[in-house]
């Protein structure tokens, strides 16, 4: 498994979850960062130490062949396999140059040892920077946040605004702080897919040239490289689309914290004060504490967040009233008191702000006024898979197709937004719609066709590939095996509604055809699906998870534009079982068949569907008649084989 993800609205939360996942990605970065001093050590060794060449190569292999890439996700692509494979293939390059015994290149420190320092300095060393920062933030709120939850509501009400506003101020800073952090995190872990293996790869490609037995090697390692340069270039536009998406979520996190919430399986969670009564007196003490709305479940965790670490067991208890406690009853503020089945006792609960304890008393039907942070769901256009939805892709295919196949940068080159605008408007009028001769105007310039053909895909109310099927295609880009995936994907694309395969089918053929005209558009399989991935498979939720998806929601489109003309026209073979009622006193009749349909496509299995059939069938069927009852009825079982498109 590899590291998980850290969400940004985690960090408004910050749970003790969050805070493990985050340890995990800092034990990371430090590894990274202690594997690429040591890296930068045997590199020096290897180009200083003439007479200890050979040991010195030796340990600068096996380092590299120990190394293990982990990635953020549950899967890797095909490049970031390519990449971490890479570390590997070096050691055993270096090791067959070690044979030779030849010298060390004498431009490696320039190759290797700069960018890996440049790396580790600019790169892990800001990152530690900012967790100097977020630990400094951290201590410095929750201190804040202390002192101010033990302020007396006997003070005046201006000292308690005022007091309110300083928590409040330094709450969004510390939030703030740790959306940052998260980022940052979220960056060097990216960039050392590509900015620390090119440097490797830079080296061995010097070697090459100043050896007879390395110019050898080098062919032999040539379609590794390929692949390699290749996987590392998809890396990084992977990385440089995604991380304008994850910047975009932050700023979105940091104008509205409670409404870009992920989805949690908790109708509550969050830190609250409970109050304990010791022999001499009470005491608060915090918890994260966690409420289920069906089961009436809360869970306690005793919780220090300046440490970051537990500082007791975790308790469950199950909630039977919850009653807002008055102001003038207890010296604490944004109090309340929870009845618990399981204990005679009441739990007294303080909340962080008043807003805090109205969600709170929202969630477990206390007698606060009902407070809904939910926006109203809003339509994302007007653009549907109809008669005119048909048109304007078909028009705008059309104009692509006669005059810009082989216009650089195709469909990768935005369009003015207010010419796009304009154009769809024109486009989507049902006068222009229905003219089907009507051509788009040469006036138009290439770039805003495209545009607009990508932005009207964008404003339908679900992806192209639907909602449903969304994780499907995702899982099937997941398979390690090629053709497991291409056979899945086929499946999966005739299970789409029919209106949604009619226009991906039309859509593919296209990008089919600009993909063949790579060489003057410079708009390859591995581009489009840049492009495209994001439009066809956008998921439901905008999460960071989401987001590292996108590198196979782009390898989906890739398959199905490589694999076009098989995933649209290939018949799939039928096999139907049915058991028939038959009566013997007439060759026609009307039978309602139980059928088992299973599909089978190119010899291999892949799905199993039940369905009940109204049918007529004629046979002339030569048999004897034989019931108990001497009644001229008796039961059959038919196999039928037949050839057919399978329809959802």
């Amino acid at each position: 498994m590899g590291l998980p993800p850290l969400e940004f609205s985690d960090c408004y939360l910050d749970s003790p979850q969050f805070r493990e996942r985050l340890k995990s990605h800092e034990t990371e970065l430090e590894k990274t960062n202690k594997f690429i001093k040591e890296l930068i050590k045997d590199g020096k060794s290897l180009v200083a130490a003439h007479k200890t060449l050979s040991s010195a190569k030796r340990k600068f292999a096996g380092s590299l062949n120990e190394f293990k890439f982990r990635c953020i996700g549950d899967a890797e692509t095909d490049d970031e396999i390519c990449i971490a494979r890479s570390l590997q293939e070096f050691a055993a390059v270096l090791g067959n140059l070690e044979d030779e015994r030849m010298r060390m290149i004498e431009n490696a420190g320039e190759v290797l040892i700069t960018p890996l320092e440049k790396f580790r300095k600019e790169q892990i060393g800001a990152a530690k920077e900012v967790k100097k920062k977020y630990d400094k933030e951290t201590e410095k709120y929750c201190s804040v946040l202390e002192k101010h939850m033990n302020l007396s509501s006997r003070k005046k009400e201006v000292h308690l605004h005022e007091a309110d506003s300083q928590v409040d101020q330094m709450r969004q800073h510390f939030y703030e702080v740790s959306l940052e952090y998260v980022l940052k995190i979220h960056e060097v872990q990216e960039r050392k897919m590509f900015e620390f293996v090119e440097p490797l790869l830079a080296f061995l490609q010097g070697l090459f040239t100043f050896y007879h037995h390395g110019y050898e090697l080098a062919k032999d390692f040539s379609d590794f490289k390929t692949q390699l340069t290749i996987s590392i270039q998809n890396t990084r536009d992977r990385f440089e689309g995604t991380r304008s998406e994850v910047e975009a979520l932050m700023k979105k996190m940091k104008e509205n914290p409670h409404e870009q919430q992920t989805f949690s399986p908790f109708t509550m969670e969050g830190y609250l004060y409970i109050q304990e009564k010791r022999h001499f007196g009470t005491s608060w003490v915090k918890h994260y504490c966690t409420y289920q709305r069906d089961s009436k479940q809360i869970t306690l965790v005793p919780f220090d967040q300046k440490s970051g670490g537990k500082v007791g067991e975790e308790e469950v208890v199950f909630l039977k009233s919850c009653i807002r406690r008055k102001t003038d009853s207890i010296e604490k503020r944004f109090c309340f008191d929870v009845e618990l089945v399981d204990r005679s006792t009441t739990l007294t609960m303080q909340a962080l702000s008043e807003d805090d304890r109205r969600l709170w008393m929202e969630a477990m039907d206390g007698r606060e006024p009902v407070y809904n942070s939910n926006k109203d769901s809003q339509s994302e256009g007007f653009a549907q898979l109809d008669s005119i939805g048909f048109s304007i892709i078909r028009k705008c295919i059309q104009a692509v197709e006669t005059r810009g196949i082989n216009e650089q940068g195709l469909y990768r080159i935005v369009g003015v937004n207010s010419r796009v605008q304009k154009l769809l408007n024109l486009l989507m009028d049902p006068k222009i719609a229905i003219e089907a001769d009507t051509e788009i105007s040469s006036d138009w310039e290439i770039k805003t066709i495209t545009s607009a053909l990508k932005t009207y895909l964008r404003m339908l109310p679900g992806p192209l590939m639907t909602y449903q099927f969304q994780r499907s295609f995702i899982k099937a880009a997941k398979l390690e095996n090629h053709e497991s995936r291409i056979k899945e994907i086929h499946c999966l694309i005739h299970r789409l509604p029919q209106k949604n395969r009619q226009m991906l089918n039309m859509l593919m053929k296209h990008l089919s055809n600009v993909a063949a005209n790579h060489k003057q558009n410079l708009m390859t399989v591995a581009n489009l699906g840049v492009v495209f991935g994001p439009t066809l498979l956008r998921p439901q939720e905008e999460t960071v998870a989401a987001i590292m998806d996108i590198k196979f929601q782009n390898i989906v489109v890739e398959i199905i534009i490589e694999n076009h003309e098989k995933v649209s026209s290939t018949l799939l073979k039928t096999r139907l079982h049915a058991s028939v009622i038959y009566d013997a006193r007439s060759p026609s009749f009307l039978a309602r068949l139980q059928i088992r349909t299973v599909i089978f496509m190119d010899n291999a299995h892949v799905s199993l569907a039940l369905g009940l059939f109204d049918i007529d069938v004629i046979f002339h069927i030569h048999a004897s008649v034989i019931s108990a009852d001497s009644s001229p009825k008796s039961l059959f079982s038919i196999d039928f084989f037949t050839l057919a498109y399978f329809f959802h």
